[in-house]
């Protein structure tokens, strides 16, 4: 499907989760939020629905992302079920690895296509402050667990905070070459101003609003057609199909602000 500024739109993020295991500074406020309880969340089974009705329309690549999708009891069971969904050709995960360890080999065995792992440094003492408390040794298990399950393209999301050094780049660029892995820098920036990326932003993401070609399902329900906007279309279960193509309508040429939900809800 096309918006109304000729971008083709085929990408579905999914949000199964507002919920993680590691507080980045970046991303959750130090005092913490306020979670969705569990009637709030969409079920596996909507879940599956919603994403048959946009592969219907075109859409053939569906990230799983959060908050941390591996806390979400069974994840694994929703990537067989969307894998087997006709005309979809990837089923890709986010994620901080911490987990990973643990579900690996299952999530290949679903039939999850690749996996982007979450790491901002290779400094356990650095790691440990920007995730309040993270242990960066079981997100090098993820790794190596994702390599062993036979994950091939695995990316790294580096996010460039203010007070990364180029030595920190340089040494996360010659990590992953050392170990197969593909490096994806992410300017930090602020959901509540757009122009906090800059206009020459020399990371691979966030993607110039020109280039974006994605809308976002939420935990609880809501498809946004843009990161930094204040639209969020309610799914209706007997409509889903109208409800796409009214996101995708109302999708803005560019983003401004969003002020009205964090990145762990909607999953960045």
């Amino acid at each position: 499907m096309y918006d109304s500024y000729k971008r083709h739109i085929y990408y579905l993020r999914i949000s199964v989760t507002d919920r993680c295991n590691l507080r980045c500074r970046y991303c959750m406020p130090e005092e913490g939020v306020t979670l969705k309880r569990h009637d709030q969340i969409l079920s596996y089974e909507e879940i599956v629905k919603i994403a048959s009705s946009a592969a219907a329309m075109g859409f053939w690549k569906l990230r799983i992302t959060g908050g941390e999708p591996l806390v979400r009891q069974g994840v694994t069971d929703l990537v067989r079920q969307l894998s087997r969904i006709p005309g979809v050709r990837e089923v890709n995960m986010t994620t901080n690895g911490v987990l990973l360890d643990r579900y690996a080999e299952e999530l290949k065995r679903a039939g999850l296509d690749r996996i982007n792992i979450s790491l901002d440094t290779l400094d356990p003492e650095r790691y440990r402050w920007i995730t309040r408390g993270g242990e960066i040794g079981k997100v090098m298990d993820g790794i190596r667990a994702a390599g062993d399950a036979g994950f091939k393209n695995t990316k790294l999301n580096m996010v460039l905070l203010e007070s990364t050094s180029e030595a920190e780049v340089s040494s996360m660029a010659d990590f992953c070459r050392e170990n197969g892995l593909r490096m994806q820098r992410i300017h930090q920036y602020s959901l509540s101003d757009i122009h906090t990326i800059p206009e020459e932003n020399r990371a691979e993401r966030p993607l110039p609003c020109s280039m974006c070609n994605r809308i976002r399902l939420t935990a609880d329900g809501h498809f946004k057609p843009c990161l930094f906007s204040e639209i969020a279309i309610p799914v209706d279960m007997k409509r889903i199909g109208d409800c796409i193509r009214e996101t995708i309508h109302v999708k803005p040429h560019g983003g401004t602000a969003c002020m009205s939900m964090g990145n762990w809800q909607i999953g960045g």
